[in-house]
């Protein structure tokens, strides 16, 4: 058996600004053994050289909607010869289609991989013809690795959108007659014959993910399929089934591989639900009998029903639904509906601030929560724990679409290799097509609905540290600040014991001084942080504890979500939504009453309602004595 290829980042984008679910593509396609196969690596004899046509036209068969459609193979050929041929078993180059069926009358379910092959060849076996339930309405969706996917054939027949009509394609994605597939899944639901199933509950405590939580999202969410095929050594192209593996799978038939489509459903299907013990919604293959597969309507039925607040959706800016660099509400809608994403407007208004804000805050929180278990989990890429790939593809997708808070995210830890470092996902694609990188500031990133920063912060990055102590004044109390890290620069807990990822340094929540803050709660579900020291108070002196607290509240106007300062079971201070500002505020407190004791400070942050966001920050702590 050859051995299995490593892993590596080859693919270009045109049009579209990096967004790392597609970066994704490249990299799963090169190989993961960790999805239970190897990737195809072999090409045809004809295949493209080093640099593929990344352009590539999927010509859809007669009557697709059908079964005879399904079974029929879609056919890759080039959109311009002149650029070179397109072949299916070029990693870089392949094509996916995908079918997900709805019994009307009953609510069943099913899923259908339809094949792809090269213009002018034979599929390496016959696909199967699905048996399709009577009235069935299938949806089909479309993913791809290269740059620009066209469609071209049949696709009236299909309802099929792969874009504005006159106007630029999406990219990677397309689908056909997908908003009836939805429209009867809703009323199979709505009349009780289908039961989409719960998220559950994840290691972290939290839902389980879904394609529409900014802690998967990147830059172009809901895009691309989880189907996968099966290539041969001479380049054919054969659905993947038990049956298909067994009769191709041995000799110098059959290459050691499978062609995958790199996306935010494989990510979270196939990576992060192993890793935070969630299980993904799957339905009947009918390819394949006995066997339970997932789908892109899967993911995007179960996100519709159960993603909480807030939603990632489609945003103006994401470079899939702008037409030359320029936001399209148009091309946005057709997108939206083809992944059941509600139309633009006053709840879902596409707003690229709000939408970066949300992936930087909503989405460093989640991916930070879960650090215990993806620093431990496998990733896409190799040499790289999943917990250093979410945070590159994460820094990535807000520098592509824009976004102000760009730079601010975590970095990858020093746990990943070199070698995966230098293929990790990056952050800005070629630009050998001339077009721009990201979307232009003025309509990607307006300054208005930013997350704030201090008004109060100092010029200066210095944290305050303890002086030395000089002579003992004749009261008896030698003047000094107690607390250790006052500023919490050490980057860990110790000395001070924190809920997880409580010392935090994303830049979600910008620290007063330094690189480091104590940033509690922020969740958007109801939450307790605390953070506390203990610390002894010398007899005979006068104390006062002094921070600077930034609260960041949707609810300034509530009560509910509160920050208290406790010594022990002394309660000091208590702050609420209603001390929300857009900077920091020194608060300090007299502890005098506490002289000759040893007592634990601790500030305990409860996120309350669930239902809005609040932040509690603090920086610049200091504990005084005189």
């Amino acid at each position: 058996m050859p051995p299995t290829p490593t892993r590596h980042r080859s693919r270009t984008r045109s049009r579209r600004v990096t967004t790392l679910s597609l970066s994704l593509a490249g990299v799963i396609t090169a190989g993961v053994a960790l999805l239970g196969v190897s990737f195809a690596a072999t090409t045809p004899p004809a295949a493209p050289p080093a640099q593929p046509n990344p352009n590539c036209t999927l010509r859809v068969p007669a009557n697709p909607l059908t079964a005879q459609g399904l079974a029929t193979p879609y056919r890759l050929t080039a959109t311009d010869p002149a650029q070179g041929a397109c072949h299916e078993s070029n990693a870089n180059q392949s094509a996916f289609v995908q079918a997900t069926v709805i019994d009307p009358g009953t609510g069943t379910i099913s899923v259908y991989d339809p094949l792809v092959i090269d213009n002018g060849s034979t599929p390496a076996a016959a696909p199967v013809v699905p048996t399709l339930p009577a009235n069935a309405v299938v949806g089909i969706w479309f993913g791809y690795n290269g740059n620009t996917l066209t469609l071209a054939g049949h696709t009236a027949a299909g309802n099929c959108v792969g874009g504005v009509p006159g106007g630029q394609p999406f990219g990677q994605f397309a689908y056909c007659d997908a908003p009836a597939f939805f429209t009867a899944a809703d009323t199979a639901e709505g009349a009780g014959r289908l039961t989409v199933p719960p998220l559950g509950t994840a290691k972290d405590g939290r839902p389980c993910l879904t394609t529409r939580d900014f802690g998967l999202v990147d830059q172009d969410q809901s895009d691309n399929v989880t189907t996968e095929y099966l290539a041969t050594t001479q380049g054919t192209i054969a659905q993947k089934t038990a049956k298909n593996g067994a009769a191709l799978g041995g000799g110098a038939t059959m290459q050691p591989a499978a062609l995958l489509n790199g996306s935010d459903n494989l990510l979270l299907d196939n990576f992060e639900d192993p890793a935070l013990g969630c299980t993904p919604w799957t339905a009947p293959d009918l390819a394949d009998p006995g066997s339970m597969v997932t789908s892109l309507a899967l993911n995007e039925l179960q996100a519709a029903k159960f993603q909480a607040d807030p939603v990632a959706v489609v945003p103006l800016n994401d470079p899939m639904v702008t037409e030359n660099n320029q936001q399209s509400r148009n091309k946005t809608n057709l997108y939206r509906a083809g992944v059941d994403q509600p139309a633009l407007g006053a709840t879902a208004n596409g707003d690229p601030a709000a939408y970066c804000t949300d992936l930087a805050t909503v989405g460093t929180r989640r991916i930070n929560l879960d650090k215990p278990f993806t620093s431990v989990a496998a990733s896409p890429q190799n040499g790289q724990t999943l917990f250093d790939f979410l945070t590159q593809r994460l820094a990535a997708s807000l520098t592509n679409l824009g976004c102000q808070q760009a730079g601010s995210t975590p970095t990858a830890t020093p746990t990943a290799s070199a070698s995966a470092s230098a293929t990790a996902v990056p952050t800005a694609m070629p630009t050998s097509t001339g077009l721009p990188t990201a979307m232009p500031t003025s309509s990607a990133a307006p300054t208005t609905g930013s997350t704030p920063t201090s008004s109060a912060a100092p010029t200066t990055g210095s944290t305050p540290t303890a002086s030395a102590a000089p002579t003992t004044p004749a009261g008896g109390c030698t003047p000094a600040q107690l607390l250790a890290d006052p500023g919490f620069e050490a980057g860990t807990a110790p000395p001070w014991q924190a809920t997880p990822f409580v010392i935090d340094n994303s830049g979600g929540e910008p620290p007063h001084s330094g690189t480091w803050d104590a940033w509690l709660d922020g969740y958007l579900t109801p939450h307790t942080d605390t953070v506390s020291q203990q610390v002894t108070i010398p007899a005979g002196c006068k104390a006062s504890l002094s921070f600077w607290l930034h609260v960041n509240s949707a609810t300034p106007n509530s009560t509910a979500d509160t920050l208290t300062v406790v010594a022990d079971s002394t309660t000091l201070a208590t702050y609420s939504d209603r001390n929300s500002a857009s900077g920091y505020q020194q608060k300090t407190l007299d502890l005098s009453a506490l002289a000759g004791r040893t007592v634990t400070l601790t500030f305990t942050g409860v996120e309350a309602k669930g239902s809005s966001r609040v932040s509690f920050v603090l920086d610049d702590t200091a504990l005084n004595v005189s």
